[in-house]
């Protein structure tokens, strides 16, 4: 269900309601309605939460099971520290 997607996320990446509402311009009833599956946010963001989050947006809206990023937005240096640190921690399993 996306609305147990987003607060999922919003917790992952450290966000109160507050502030994910303000990084979406959006109320923070905005954003506690979709968290309560009280009323689900419109394509524009859905699609604003997946860029965020750096997920896609079909998992977004639970129609992807598996969780992934989206490495769209970082730079080749980054994305070799993002595998590097994914290395590190399954060679430390």
């Amino acid at each position: 269900m996306i609305s147990d997607r987003i607060k999922f996320l919003r917790e992952k990446a450290g966000y109160s309601q507050a502030q994910l509402a303000k990084k979406l311009d959006v109320t923070r009833s905005s954003v506690n309605a979709w968290e309560m599956d009280l009323s689900t946010p419109t394509s524009q963001y859905v699609v604003a939460m997946a860029r965020l989050f750096h997920v896609s947006t079909d998992y977004l809206l639970g129609l992807e099971s598996e969780f992934s990023l989206s490495l769209e937005n970082y730079t080749q240096e980054e994305i070799a520290l993002l595998y590097n640190m994914v290395k590190y921690f399954d060679d430390h399993r």
